[in-house]
């Protein structure tokens, strides 16, 4: 049977207790070998431990008023920080945290760190844009350091996220943020510093979905949509909470099952039953029909004593479903959120747990429908490995090849998992909770964002929403108006726009309006018929602009012409632009895509000529100009430009009522 204090663990990773007690000390995800942390100032360290324990944080640099470890002792609920000042931009550096175990972070730098976040835009790999060979080849970037976040939700904020830091190298860049990427490597281009990219996002998402509850709750128009979220969380009903069903759940799974009653994952356990199998592997081919339940996956395997002796990562690729993992028959990581079936698993295992010569590898894999799999799933597959912390991914010990499998408890003897059938990624807060408030309060300079299009036909409600979220994240960082910066939606012929996209653009372009933001236009740079356009590379480098500007006091112009005023002189409307300085151009010579209208709101083509930095518009069917506009077609790419190079984004002079309004 197995012990006492290793079925609490187990209990642990699979989710099941509130806290991390009964375990070793260990980090939030966020913080490991390769990180980077923001320089020169005050930044929080914080992990889990026995309640109680006393834990101290040393970091190897000196500071004035260092004076050593820094002490503190983990709460009631198992948790503990500490906060430490840090040193100019450079490194590397070691973090050690004492408690009964000891962890050693190592390759630690000091530079600029940011948040990347949004949808599929910002999601786009490296390999997905444009020149991704020559791009990927030359990703040798030792001071560039890449955080990868796994996708997931949750319906109350998170403790912690999967996820691990990576030096930049032509083998770790290839799926991550292009955007990211290419921001982030102007930055360490021109500042010659550290920089570290945390990259957190989902295609396909909406800005409500990264908000918190307590922001949309401010905003309204959510009340029904979060009333359902809180009673889904907590006893508020008089009945059981989804997460104390799906504990439960868990509960009698490891009372059933008997690789856990009888501890499969144990050296020398017996092969009785056990069958050979080619690892990665489906449920299906281990003949056992369309069985859904608990099957077992073990392997030996030998480790050099300057492995064991080092923190480790062991990566199983993705698990369809659940899964929970031991070394040893220990458990070292668990996945128990349902749908996590194509993410792949990475679990950190710290010094000590692995032995010198033969180790135990198990997998507990919880299929609770469909094509159970271990090491690949959907179309993902990512190396099976067993590698320092310290080293790349795609180094170390292969995984895949033989084991050995035997079926456990059929989902009839467990239930059914429960589930929301209604929370997905896409419901107020599930992202937030998930991706965002478990990397809060890492210490960041600022936060680069691509997203909107799936908001695009509540465009007015975006007016609200985008701001509250920029705020809402601020207010939680407690790093005042740290900078926030913005792409702007692409031209992108999508179906039966009648203004949404335009109406979309102009919501974020009206959220210049809080302090500490920018835009990167793309009016000149998307492709009407993909809505992902591949030139990353600029959208980037126009990011990068804002923050060398703003934060990093170069003289760069950060952006393209900017509406400010109109003035009508006849049946000419003459209109002026910030940064303009240095006068306005335009692709071929004459500005394209300007329309005017009159007292009719009618809108007619107009022609366009440049007047120094004002842009002169007229039409010859509209005899009294009384709005202009510039740009406002889903698909336009017009072609006005600054001195800069950088180009205006869609805009009209009218505040006539919008098409998405009140929707």
């Amino acid at each position: 049977m197995p012990s006492q204090r290793l079925f609490l663990c187990i209990l642990f990773l699979s989710g099941v207790l509130a806290s991390p007690g009964q375990c070793d000390v260990r980090l939030a995800s966020v913080f490991g070998d390769h990180m980077v942390l923001q320089h020169s100032s005050e930044v929080t360290v914080w992990g889990w431990a026995d309640p109680g324990e006393e834990i101290s944080v040393d970091p190897s640099w000196p500071y004035p008023g260092s004076d050593g470890p820094h002490p503190t002792t983990a709460t009631a609920d198992g948790r503990w920080r500490v906060n430490f000042m840090t040193p100019a931009a450079g490194g590397p550096h070691t973090l050690t945290v004492r408690g009964k175990n000891e962890i050693v972070l190592k390759d630690v730098l000091m530079g600029e760190v940011w948040v990347c976040s949004g949808q599929s835009n910002m999601q786009w790999g490296v390999q997905q844009a444009d020149n991704p060979q020559q791009e990927i080849a030359a990703a040798n970037h030792p001071q560039l350091r890449l955080f990868q976040a796994q996708r997931a939700t949750a319906m109350a904020p998170a403790d912690d996220i999967s996820g691990a830091w990576s030096v930049c190298t032509p083998t770790t860049i290839p799926g991550f943020s292009a955007t990211a990427y290419y921001f982030g490597r102007k930055l360490h281009s021109e500042l010659g510093v550290p920089v570290g990219l945390i990259s957190t996002n989902w295609g396909g998402t909406v800005v409500e979905a990264w908000t918190s509850a307590e922001a949309l709750t401010a905003v309204g128009e959510f009340g029904e949509a979060l009333s359902l979220l809180k009673d889904a969380t907590a006893d508020s009903v008089g009945g059981d909470s989804l997460d104390q069903l799906q504990g439960r759940w868990w509960k009698d799974l490891f009372r059933t099952d008997p690789g856990f009653r009888d501890d499969w994952a144990s050296p020398g356990g017996s092969s009785k039953g056990w069958t050979p199998t080619t690892v990665p592997a489906a449920f299906t081919a281990l003949d056992l029909g369309d069985f859904d339940g608990c099957v077992w996956f073990r392997r030996e395997l030998e480790v050099s004593a300057d492995i064991a002796s080092v923190d480790t990562i062991l990566e199983i690729g993705p698990v369809d479903d659940m899964d929970v993992t031991f070394i040893n028959g220990e458990a070292v990581g668990a996945t128990r959120s349902h749908g996590q079936w194509q993410t792949p698993r990475e679990y950190r295992i710290p010094a000590g747990k692995l032995r010198a010569g033969a180790n135990t590898i198990a997998v507990c894999a919880v299929d609770t429908g469909g094509a159970g799999t271990l090491g690949a799933a959907g179309g993902v597959q990512s190396p099976m490995r067993l590698r320092r912390a310290d080293s790349e991914k795609g180094a170390g010990i292969p995984l895949e090849g033989t084991w050995h499998a035997q079926a456990g408890a059929p989902m009839s003897e467990l239930g059914a998992f429960p589930v929301a059938t209604w929370f997905h990624q896409n419901y107020p807060t599930a992202l937030y909770n998930a991706m965002i408030a478990p990397i809060i309060p890492f210490g960041i300079r600022g936060a680069i964002w691509y997203q909107g299009e799936s908001n695009r036909t509540r465009a007015e409600q975006y007016r609200k929403l985008f701001p509250a979220m920029i705020q809402d994240w601020r207010t939680r960082w407690e790093l005042g108006d740290f900078p926030f910066y913005f792409v702007q939606i692409a031209p992108y012929r999508y179906g039966n726009d009648t203004g949404e996209a335009a109406e979309l653009r102009e919501a974020q372009t009206m959220t210049l309006s809080l302090p500490n933001t920018g835009m990167a236009v793309t009016m000149d740079i998307g492709n009407p018929g993909n809505i992902h356009p591949t030139n990353k590379q600029t959208v980037g480098a126009r990011l990068a602009r804002w923050a060398l500007a703003r934060d990093y006091g170069r003289d760069v112009v950060p952006s393209g012409p900017m509406y400010r005023s109109m003035v009508v002189v006849g049946d000419e409307a003459r209109l002026h632009f910030g940064y303009a300085d240095g006068g306005l151009s335009a692709l071929g010579g004459v500005p394209t895509h300007f329309t005017v209208a009159g007292e009719d709101q009618v809108f007619h083509s107009a022609t366009a000529r440049i007047d120094g930095e004002t842009v002169v518009v007229r039409s010859v069917a509209v005899s009294h100009p009384r709005a202009v506009r510039y740009a406002w077609g889903a698909a336009d790419e017009p072609n006005l430009k600054n001195a800069a190079g950088l180009p205006a984004p869609s805009f009209r002079t009218d505040d006539w009522p919008m098409v998405t309004r009140d929707r």
